[in-house]
C-alpha cells in the first residue's frame, strides 16, 4: 500500500473509532423533527426553546418598520467614518463582515487609539431580542446604535454635534428627507435608520438550518454528535437556545475580576441589582465561528478553549487580598456551570457543530 494512502487509512480510522459506538442510534434519533428529538439537558427553572432555524426575513418593530431606502441609509451611516469626531472610525470599523461583523481582536481601537474595556459583539442576529450590549444598557437597537458614536473612548462624537455635521451636508438632507419626509435631521431618526440595517444583518442559512428543516443528510456523523452533546452532556442548551441559540439573559461566568486590575461587574453598573454583579448577556452562537475571540473580555481565541473552559465549570474566583470573603457583593459564578467531563473527541465533536451554526 502506498504510505501516503495508508496514512490517510489510519487516520479515518482514528476518526471513526472516536465516534461512540451507538452514534448509528443517536443519528437515528435525530432524523425525526425537533419537537420529537430527545428531551434535552436542562435545569429547574430554565426558560427553554427548541433550536430553530432560520427565518427568510427578520423581524422589524411597528415602530420603525422596515424600507428599502431606511436600510440603505443605515448602511451609509454605519460605514461612515464621519459620525465620528475624528472623522476616521465608523461602526463597521470594530464590525466587520470578515469577522461575523465583530472584531478579530480582544479590544478594538477606538478615537486616539484608546481601548475599549469590552470585546466588540458581533451585529448579526440584532433583530432578535431586547436589551442590548453586553451589559444590556440599551433598551432596544435604536437606543444601541447611538452609543458607540457618543462614547468617549469609542467614536467620541458629541451627539448635538453628530445631528449638525448631517445637518450640515445636503446629501444626508436629501436621503434622510426621502426616507423620513421630514427636516431637520434628529438624533432618533439616525438611530432608527441604523437599527433598521443592523436587523437586516442575519447569517445565511446553513447546513444546519437545512439539517432542522429536514435533510438529515446535511451534517456529518461528527456534527449529529456534537448536536446532540450541546442539547444533552454539554448542557450548553440551557443558555444557547432558540432561533438565535441564545437566552436572551444574563449570567455569571466567573470573569468579573472583581476587586482586582480588570474589574468589571457587567450588568450590576446598568441595574445596581447586587445580585446582577459580574453578569452578562448570553450572546447568539449564530455565525461563531467567524467571530473570536470570545467572551466580553475576548479571553478566548478559539471555539476550542471556549469549549475547555466549559468543560472545567469555567471559574469560581477566591476574594482578592483585602476584600471580605463574605462581602455580600462578591459576584458568584451561576449554578447552571458544572465540570462536564467530557473528552477530547467531545470537545471536538461540538466545535464540528458549533462551526455549522
Amino acid at each position: 500500500m502506498n504510505f501516503k494512502i495508508f496514512k490517510l487509512f489510519l487516520a479515518g480510522a482514528s476518526f471513526l473509532s472516536a465516534l461512540p459506538s451507538n452514534i448509528e442510534a443517536i443519528r437515528e434519533s435525530y432524523q425525526r423533527p425537533p419537537s420529537l428529538w430527545e428531551a434535552p439537558n436542562i435545569d429547574a427553572g430554565v426558560s427553554f426553546h427548541e433550536l430553530a432555524p432560520l427565518p427568510l426575513s427578520p423581524p422589524f418593530p411597528p415602530n420603525n418598520p422596515y424600507s428599502k431606502q431606511k436600510v440603505a441609509l443605515g448602511k451609509e451611516l454605519f460605514n461612515d467614518p464621519r459620525l465620528s469626531l475624528s472623522g476616521q472610525i465608523s461602526c463597521a470599523s470594530c464590525h466587520k463582515k470578515e469577522f461575523g461583523y465583530a472584531d478579530n481582536v480582544r479590544f478594538s481601537l477606538g478615537h486616539n487609539a484608546q481601548k475599549g474595556r469590552r470585546n466588540a459583539q458581533s451585529v448579526l442576529m440584532s433583530a432578535f431580542g431586547e436589551e442590548k450590549f453586553w451589559d444590556g444598557r440599551a433598551k432596544n437597537l435604536e437606543v444601541q446604535a447611538l452609543g458607540p458614536i457618543a462614547d468617549p473612548t469609542e467614536m467620541a462624537m458629541p451627539l448635538q454635534k453628530l445631528a449638525e455635521r448631517l445637518n450640515a451636508d445636503k446629501h444626508y438632507q436629501k436621503a434622510f428627507y426621502k426616507v423620513f419626509k421630514t427636516t431637520p435631521i434628529t438624533l432618533e431618526q439616525i438611530g432608527r435608520a441604523i437599527a433598521t440595517y443592523e436587523r437586516t444583518l442575519m447569517p445565511k442559512r446553513t447546513r444546519f438550518d437545512k439539517f432542522l428543516l429536514g435533510d438529515k443528510n446535511a451534517l456529518s456523523d461528527e456534527e449529529v454528535y456534537g448536536l446532540h452533546l450541546f442539547r444533552t452532556k454539554a448542557r450548553c442548551i440551557n443558555c444557547h437556545n432558540g432561533v438565535a441559540l441564545s437566552d436572551g439573559k444574563f449570567h455569571n461566568l466567573g470573569l468579573s475580576y472583581y476587586g482586582r486590575k480588570y474589574q468589571d461587574l457587567g450588568r450590576y453598573e446598568v441595574s445596581k441589582n447586587p445580585d446582577d454583579i459580574g453578569k452578562f448577556k448570553t450572546p447568539s452562537l449564530r455565525g461563531v465561528s467567524q467571530s473570536a475571540p470570545y467572551m466580553h473580555n475576548g479571553l478566548f481565541p478559539s471555539l476550542r478553549r471556549v469549549i475547555y473552559g466549559y468543560n472545567a465549570g469555567m471559574f469560581r474566583p477566591k476574594p482578592p487580598r483585602g476584600v471580605d470573603p463574605r462581602d455580600p457583593l462578591f459576584p458568584q459564578t451561576s449554578p447552571l456551570l458544572l465540570e462536564l467531563h467530557l473528552n477530547d473527541e467531545e470537545v471536538r465533536a461540538i466545535e464540528a457543530f458549533l462551526k455549522t451554526l
